[in-house]
């Protein structure tokens, strides 16, 4: 029987909210002394004394809930062709480009990740199993579906220690995430057969407040000491979360500056003793075009200004305790030293684990020697047993669901522009999901609507003809669920004719293009200067069902939830009316494709024939 925590949940959450949080939290349990034979790594500055304690963090981020094998390119890593790491996998099924030197690496699944961390903690027991954040939100269904309980379930069993939360994680507002945190159900709604007792890892959220209280959501760091040597973990998220989430899941939620929040709790680290400390933080970047999975090559991104500071606007550097950032948010791989500190990603969805060595010295408590390795996450080793169980139950819970046909196509439906068009044009796919959506809203009783507008940045995968598992043309529940992980509601608004236009012309506010993919009926042409990176909609190319756009005149149109809210740089979204909260995203796709679509009559991709310009058709 199922006997969850919800009186406890409210009373947890009622706490946090009225009285807030301990800043930190501790888990002083020592562990065995490392080995005598641990590596150093004299370059990385200074150098340890004989009895300097050896500590290895394993290092996520960005997981989002692949606990199965990531299938296409979210579970290939980039390779050099020399890299000495292929040799060591002979069985990786490892594939070699000749013509560009390179090769990809098939990596990623839980099973396989719970394994290589188990051999890494045995090589090294002073070990700290680390996430800088997004381990859940946008998941495949299989965690999604149970509301990322099978993601957590997993974590525990691999010993996650700390996970600093990412933007993500708020996709389902504070309290299911408090839900993972403590255990309970979902809404006040058990889900038969599952019982939930929550994360034995803690998530860390320093620059994460409740507006209204002051209080924090969650511990900002916690301290782990390890062979008689405290290490100190902090974790945040960026300050800019409120810009990638749902408004309504993180309101009267405040984001404070990353940097200003780490240097301020430095001193309270150093208070208690605690000298060697760890950021776990959901900002980075990314390598220029030659880098790979462990290469730092012309690296940039919004990382680089936490680390050294923006004096324009009061922002100081990071304060030179912080020796070591485990960074996240782009899902590019990296591992770079800057400013003598350690800055890593693990790419995302289980590819890498990034492998940190530490040498602590015991007087001091200081770091005086760090290296860091990122290392594919193969799947030529045991399947770890007890995960492998854990995703077989949710497996085989999920199947009936997952497993059903719901259409039919002809041919790939991508979500990214035809071959020969600029990244700037309609897709196949988004053609398809916006006139779902506007299939959703349409009557009267849905929302009266006129117009879809799709987000690109939503649409997560594509529609393949052609997969292992399944017959040729046919999409089943789980292909669209993963198009659509968010599950965001549908929500209709009214706008009037030129605050239409100026959502058009929102698209063109950044250095490149961010093109909504629009509904059938709706047309318009737009010029682009990729040297200038301006352009605008050309006035009056603007048309509904061959009919100019009247300025004055009210226009329901149809958007997920995020862009609703003026989510992605399109503030004008927000400034709609009457709004009328639909459907599901991806209900609206799966009842599209079951209404258009059969074995005898499959959906086609449509030629382009709504955006024009500059390379569009």
């Amino acid at each position: 029987m199922y006997c969850p925590r919800v009186a406890f949940c409210t009373a947890f959450a009622a706490a946090v909210f009225a009285c807030g949080r301990l800043n930190g939290v501790s888990d002083l349990a020592t562990s065995d002394r490392v080995r005598s034979d641990a590596p150093a790594n004299p370059a990385a500055g200074g150098h340890a004394r004989s009895d300097a304690v050896r500590v290895q963090i394993l290092a996520i981020n960005d997981f989002h809930g692949n606990i199965q094998p990531p299938a296409g390119s979210s579970g290939l890593i980039k390779a050099r062709r020399s890299d000495p790491f292929l040799a060591q996998h002979p069985k990786a099924e490892i594939h070699v480009d000749e013509a560009t030197d390179t090769a990809t690496i098939p990596t990623g699944g839980a099973v396989y990740l719970a394994t290589h961390i188990r051999e890494l903690r045995a090589a090294n027991p002073n070990t700290v199993v680390v996430g800088a954040g997004d381990l859940t939100g946008a998941s495949p269904m299989l965690s999604n579906m149970f509301r990322d309980i099978p993601t957590v379930q997993v974590m525990n069993a691999i010993g996650l220690d700390f996970e600093g939360v990412g933007n993500h994680e708020f996709d389902r507002g504070i309290g299911e995430l408090l839900r993972l945190q403590n255990g309970g159900c979902s809404g006040g709604k058990c889900m038969k057969g599952v019982y939930f007792t929550g994360a034995t890892f803690q998530y860390l959220a320093a620059n994460v407040t409740n507006a209204a209280s002051k209080s924090s959501v969650f511990p900002a760091y916690g301290i782990k000491e390890i062979g008689g040597v405290k290490v100190g973990f902090i974790g945040l998220t960026l300050e800019k979360t409120a810009e990638h989430t749902i408004t309504s899941a993180v309101q009267g939620i405040t984001f404070a500056n990353e940097a200003k929040t780490v240097n301020a709790l430095v001193p309270q680290l150093n208070a208690l003793g605690v000298h060697a400390i760890v950021l776990l933080v959901h900002e980075g970047g990314a390598q220029g075009a030659g880098g790979t999975y462990d290469s730092c090559e012309s690296f940039a991104g919004d990382i680089l200004p936490v680390i050294h500071g923006r004096p324009e606007v009061g922002q100081p550097p990071l304060d030179r305790s912080i020796g070591v950032i485990v960074s996240a948010h782009t899902h590019e791989p990296y591992n770079c030293v800057i400013d003598d500190r350690i800055v890593t990603s693990a790419a995302s969805n289980g590819r890498l684990i990034t492998k940190i060595d530490l040498a602590i010295d015991r007087e001091t408590g200081a770091i005086v020697e760090k290296s860091a390795r990122n290392l594919p996450v193969t799947r030529d080793v045991d399947r770890d047993a007890e995960v492998d169980g854990i995703v077989a139950e949710f497996e085989a819970k999920a199947a009936p669901i997952a497993n059903r046909v719901v259409g039919h196509i002809t041919a790939d439906l991508i979500s990214t522009p035809p071959v020969g068009t600029i990244n700037s044009c309609e897709s196949a796919l988004g053609d398809v999901i916006a006139d779902a959506q506007l299939a959703a809203t349409k009557d009267e009783a849905t929302g009266n609507a006129q117009i879809a507008l799709v987000n690109s940045a939503g649409m997560r995968t594509n529609l393949f003809f052609s997969e292992p598992g399944k017959a040729n043309g046919t999409i089943t529940y789980e292909n669209a669920f993963l198009v659509l992980p968010f599950s965001n509601a549908l929500v209709t608004i009214s706008l009037t004719g030129d605050q239409l236009i100026a959502v058009l012309n929102e698209q063109f506010t950044t250095p490149e293009p961010r093109i909504l993919q629009i509904s059938h009926g709706l047309e318009y042409r737009y010029r682009w200067n990729a040297d200038t990176h301006k352009g605008a909609v050309e006035p009056g190319s603007v048309k509904l069902n061959g009919e100019p756009l009247v300025a004055s005149k009210m226009y329901r149109v149809t958007s997920n939830a995020f862009l609703a809210e003026g989510g992605e740089h399109f503030p004008t979204m927000a400034l709609g009316v009457d709004r009328t909260i639909g459907a599901i995203d991806v209900d609206a796709l799966v009842d599209h494709l079951e209404k258009s679509s059969s074995a005898s009559a499959p959906l086609a991709p449509l030629p382009p024939a709504r955006i024009f310009g500059n390379g569009c058709k």
